[in-house]
């Protein structure tokens, strides 16, 4: 990697990791930032490679914290899952990678031909839900996403997304990354992760 796009990863994860910004927005405001100016897509840092320094910037500064909100997110997200196991919850974003601290969002993909059942289960439920949309995790437009506080009706809650995607989108929901790791975790996945003694530092591979 070169030293402009070393630099550019370093300030995106920090970005990502001090204010909680999505991959792309930290992109964009550390290139902002370093050179005031918009930078071309192929000058930019990938992903995978602000992803490393998010992992060295959260061992080297926040080591004695971040495991335990890490912790807090996974057991969060178990139970969003358990809720609605009924449609094929996966978990997925930094919770499932083991990146996420305070800033972090909850982000669960459900697979389910159902989408109205979705609904009236949050309406039942009394969920306060608003509708919005979310890119297709393979880009193929966008797909509907619910998000909530969760859980509910509590003062420490998370902010909870859940994408809505069609039954047959999950076979390419869990096609390895490029590091060959699962991408998406599913509500058994979660439940091993969790077993273990300590939430582990990266993603896992049940």
């Amino acid at each position: 990697m070169d030293t402009l796009r070393a630099e550019l990863a370093v300030l995106a994860a920090r970005l990502i990791v001090e204010d909680g910004l999505d991959y792309g927005t930290a992109k964009r405001k550390a290139a902002k930032r370093l050179l005031g100016q918009r930078v071309a897509h192929d000058l930019l840092p990938s992903n995978d490679e602000i992803e490393q320094q998010v992992r060295e910037e959260l061992a080297l500064f926040h080591a004695e914290t971040q495991p335990l909100q890490l912790q807090q997110l996974r057991r969060a997200a178990l139970t969003l899952m358990e809720e609605f196991a009924a449609f094929n919850p996966h978990l997925a974003g930094a919770v499932w990678h083991g990146t996420a601290n305070e800033h972090s969002d909850l982000h669960v993909l459900l697979f389910t031909d159902d989408t109205k059942g979705v609904e009236i289960h949050c309406i039942d439920r009394g969920f306060d839900v608003q509708v919005g949309e979310a890119p297709h995790y393979a880009g193929r437009g966008r797909v509907e996403q619910l998000t909530l506080d969760w859980p509910p009706h509590r003062r420490e809650a998370f902010v909870a997304h859940l994408s809505l995607y069609p039954e047959k989108d999950i076979r390419g929901a869990l096609l390895p990354d490029a590091q060959g790791r699962t991408p998406r975790g599913s509500l058994a996945a979660v439940r091993h992760i969790l077993q273990q003694p300590e939430a582990p530092a990266d993603n896992p591979s049940p």
